[in-house]
Formats: C-alpha cells, sequence, structure tokens
C-alpha cells in the first residue's frame, strides 16, 4: 500500500529537516499539515511550492510548547483530513549553557517544545490511528541522545528522553497496524549549521568549504555532512510497507559517528 491520500502532519516544518520531510511525502503523494514559525510570506510561498505537487498542503502556527495550541492543531487536522496518518515529531529548541548556569526559562522551553509537544500530538493522533489499524510516528531524536557534548543540557536530556518514550509507545502498539519509530541523525546541513559555518569562518578567518570540513571532521567519519533529503527519505522508507515490522526502534543516519 502506498503513501498516496494519507495526511503527514510535521512539526518544525518550515525549515531544514522538517521542509525536506514535508517535500519528501508530498512526492509520495501525502496531504500535508506544515507547522512552524517564520515570516508569513515566505511560509505562504513555501506552502504553494509544496502544493505543485498536487497534494494538499494546510500551514498551522500552533505553538508546540503550548499544550493547547497542540491540541487545536491536532483537532483542526482530523476535521479537515479525517486523521493524521504520519506524524513527524520535529520541532526543536536548544540553548547552550554549564548547567549551574542554564536559564530556567530555556530548560522548561526545551521540555515542553522537544518532548512534552510528542507526548501530546502522539495521544491526540493515536486514537484515530488505531481506529485505521494504520500509523506512522516518527520522533526526531539525535547523535546527541548518546554521544554527550558539554553546556547542552536540555537538547541531551530531551533528546534521550524521546528515544524512551518512542519505545513506550511501540509497545503500547505493537500488535496493531501503528508503528513508532526515532531518527537519530549526525550533522546535518541545516539553517543552524549554516549558522556554525558561519562563526567557524568568523572566528577562524575561514573560507566556508574550509570551515565545513573543520566542522565535519570533528563529527562525523563519513567526513560529509548529512542531507536533510537523506534524513527525509529514511522517514519515508520508515513509513512504507518495507518497514511495517520496524517499531520501537532509533535509527542512526549519522556518517558511522555514534560507532566511533
Amino acid at each position: 500500500m502506498g503513501l498516496k491520500g494519507k495526511t503527514a502532519l510535521i512539526t518544525g516544518s518550515t525549515g531544514g529537516i522538517g521542509e525536506a520531510f514535508a517535500r519528501a511525502f508530498a512526492a509520495e503523494g501525502c496531504n500535508i499539515v506544515l507547522n512552524g514559525f517564520g515570516e508569513a510570506a515566505d511560509i505562504e510561498k513555501l506552502r504553494k511550492d509544496i502544493a505543485k505537487s498536487g497534494t494538499e498542503v494546510v500551514y498551522d502556527a500552533a505553538d508546540v510548547g503550548k499544550p493547547a495550541d497542540v491540541e487545536r492543531m491536532i483537532n483542526a487536522a482530523l476535521k479537515r483530513f479525517g486523521a493524521v496518518d504520519i506524524l513527524i515529531n520535529n520541532a526543536v529548541t536548544r540553548h547552550y549553557a554549564p548547567v549551574e548556569a542554564f536559564p530556567v526559562d530555556k530548560w522548561d522551553l526545551a521540555l515542553a517544545v522537544n518532548l512534552s509537544a510528542a507526548f501530546h500530538t502522539i495521544r491526540l493522533a493515536l486514537p484515530e490511528m488505531k481506529k485505521r489499524n494504520w500509523g506512522r510516528i516518527i520522533n526526531m531524536a539525535s547523535i546527541h541522545a548518546t554521544k554527550l557534548v558539554k553546556d547542552r543540557i536540555d537538547y541531551m536530556t530531551t533528546k534521550a528522553a524521546i528515544v524512551g518514550m518512542t519505545r513506550a509507545v511501540a509497545l503500547e502498539c505493537s500488535t496493531t497496524g501503528v508503528t513508532c519509530n526515532a531518527i537519530a541523525p549526525g550533522w546535518v546541513l541545516t539553517p543552524h549549521a549554516e549558522r556554525q559555518i558561519a562563526r567557524q569562518m568568523a572566528e577562524h578567518k575561514q573560507t566556508r568549504e574550509d570551515a565545513l570540513k573543520t566542522l565535519v571532521d570533528l563529527r562525523q567519519p563519513s567526513r560529509r555532512p548529512i542531507m536533510p533529503a537523506e534524513v527525509a527519505a529514511l522517514g519515508v522508507f520508515l513509513c512504507g510497507d518495507g518497514a511495517a515490522n520496524i517499531t520501537g526502534a532509533s535509527v542512526p543516519i549519522d556518517g558511522a559517528w555514534a560507532t566511533s
């Protein structure tokens, strides 16, 4: 059974990996619910561009850090499309600081956006998935769920927790047609990565090519960045029939970083 006609809701999809997911699933014939922050004109341009695939593409401005917003968004998607067949929890926030100096509001925000938002989207979308005996849930984890770095307690904690949530949901759904998996990318060439490249260029007087090489060499044994479209392609595979018995997994896409 193909994905054509199914509905994919992707949080944090107005750029980066989330946008790549939206484009990939639209190319498979899925209706798309975009979500995230950005300039209204830019988001509308993106929505129209993805809709050129011939599927229905809508945008919901829900702040996923707010449970009431999440509930409204899921209910709106259910009303419009009948189901959220594919749910991708991609929205993320991050802050850099040692634990003793970590702002409490930034910690609370990370828990709300990176972790609790996934709990709320899943609990609200799951009943209809179970009723139809088909659903695909993908939670975005990270290499940093297992490979730790300093001054990122919010990101590492929530990404490790999202793997636990994935396994818990997968076990509860194991006798149904619903799967729940996590994807754990390494260093992906996203807008966040581009800001890291820009800082490297400014601080070390490097060209973009040299800065990119420096940053990748520090991280991934493959010596090349991961492209958002590669992550999205893995997500499409996990939603297909060939992955019907893959559930509860945290699937790495990290250029062998996890093995180093």
